[in-house]
């Protein structure tokens, strides 16, 4: 049964070092609140999923906490590198972290097959493709029926999986509006599932055509975090704040500039911060 909780709660619970865990989010509706918890309540030895890991893994990277990255895409959106992942990869600085680079295709098929049950995900891409020379596990399988060769990667299972979402009713559905990215395969496949939400409501109406409703089956804790996708936006509550994009690259280009940075806005700071945050951003069309 779903538990409405603390976001420190609901992390404490099920999020342990040394799992495999994804924070989910494309475009918008990404967890940062979620993140930052985890930061806070010092966990170790992660390996981070995610298909466009941004600002969110360059600071849990940043802080040691991972051991290894699996990903689709590694940058700032919009702006540039992630400097504390290069930091990471190149100079091994907090610590060393092993990379397993995927397309965005292989991930979205890896946590299909997750979600399903399945051991790996068979489909057609990566021909011709640089990734396969640096990650072996990008394999290639013969199809029994055609004999056509289709590329093949390892399902996504991930321990637990964090997303952010508009809504939950007071049954624990969950309902996401806008564009949906992953959220939905990711929730399927995990273990154990945890949602922040801008709010809990009786239930709900006048939902956006493009939308997905999570039932309460699937997820283990929800939390009311309003703002909890802040810097990325959330559909119908808050836009985009470009300005926190454009200053992190500076923030985390000097070690210790991204330190202090941390101290004071996630390692001192507490989950309702994320509200304050957006008041000055116009509510989105």
């Amino acid at each position: 049964m779903v538990k409405f909780c603390s976001l420190a709660e609901a992390l404490a619970e099920n999020l342990f070092d040394g799992d495999s865990v994804a924070f989910e989010g494309f475009t918008h509706l990404i967890p940062h609140a979620a993140a930052h918890e985890a930061i806070r309540q010092g966990r170790q030895e992660l390996t981070l999923i995610r298909m466009t890991p941004d600002l969110v893994y360059d600071q849990m990277v940043g802080m040691g906490m991972a051991k290894k990255l699996i990903f689709s895409y590694l940058g700032n959106p919009g702006v540039g590198l992630l400097r504390r992942c290069r930091d990471a990869i190149e100079n091994c600085h907090p610590r060393a972290v092993e990379i397993e680079e995927h397309s965005h295709a292989g991930m979205a098929n890896a946590y299909e097959a997750g979600a399903a049950g399945l051991p790996l995900a068979v489909f057609r891409g990566y021909r011709g493709a640089g990734l396969t020379e640096v990650n072996p596990n990008i394999r290639s399988v013969t199809c029994p029926f055609t004999g056509e060769t289709l590329a093949a990667v390892p399902a996504l299972r991930p321990d637990v999986t964090f997303i952010h979402a508009q809504k939950a009713n007071r049954k624990g559905d969950v309902l996401v509006e806008g564009i949906v990215g992953i959220q939905k395969e990711a929730v399927l496949a995990a273990k154990r599932a945890v949602v922040t939400v801008e709010e809990v409501v009786e239930d709900f109406a006048d939902v956006h055509p493009n939308c997905c409703v999570l039932p309460q089956w699937t997820i283990r804790a929800i939390a009311v975090v309003p703002g909890g996708a802040h810097p990325s936006y959330a559909h119908g509550y808050y836009a985009r704040d470009n300005a926190t994009y454009l200053e992190w690259d500076h923030i985390a280009a000097d070690r210790e500039s991204f330190r202090a940075w941390m101290k004071i806005h996630v390692l001192d700071a507490k989950p309702e911060v994320f509200a304050s945050r957006v008041g000055h951003l116009r509510r989105a069309a």
